[in-house]
């Protein structure tokens, strides 16, 4: 069984709220961790073999294998993670952008409000992308008729004089 199938076993499988809490609220910290790492080192490409890396974050594989699906999509390149073993050689070059999004989407406040931040992202630039986020997420309508256009039924009438009444 791979290492990412292990974590998500682990990771969704049925608990008591006590439990989700507890397995949660050790994850969650050393993540947080692995970020503060990730990001107080920018200029770094962190590589080596999967082993390495989980010991260098002080991980178990099969957890580490969770954080790493986690940051995929992040990656200038991304990982076949469902295909890693604790030999396979990874090379983790973070997209800093993309990664500041998709903790927005994972609506993850305690890692897209580190400090660390401050040296990679302005303030500016990181209200840019918020600003993207909160866009990317309003449905927009495109096929709706406006009250004062010609009615689409083309009797030359306005929509609101028109169809718009037959509704």
């Amino acid at each position: 069984m791979s290492l990412l199938k292990q974590w998500k076993e682990q990771a969704y499988a049925e608990r008591t709220q006590e439990e989700y809490n507890q397995f949660w609220g050790e994850y969650l910290p050393k993540e947080q961790k692995n970020y503060e790492y990730i990001l107080e080192h920018k200029e770094e490409t962190i590589a080596g073999t999967f082993a390495e890396l989980a010991e260098k974050f002080e991980m178990d594989p099969v957890t580490f294998a969770g954080f790493l699906d986690g940051i995929n999509t992040s990656l200038t390149e991304e990982l076949d993670v469902d295909s890693l073993t604790e030999e396979s050689h990874i090379s983790l070059s973070v997209d800093f952008e993309k990664l500041y999004y998709n903790m927005l989407a994972a609506k993850a406040e305690w890692l897209y409000n580190l400090p660390q931040w401050d040296d990679i992202l302005t303030v500016q630039k990181r209200k840019e992308i918020k600003k993207e986020f909160n866009k990317s997420r309003i449905v927009v309508n495109d096929n709706k008729i406006g009250r004062n256009e010609p009615c689409p039924c083309g009797s030359g009438k306005k929509y609101k004089k028109c169809c718009l009444n037959k509704e």
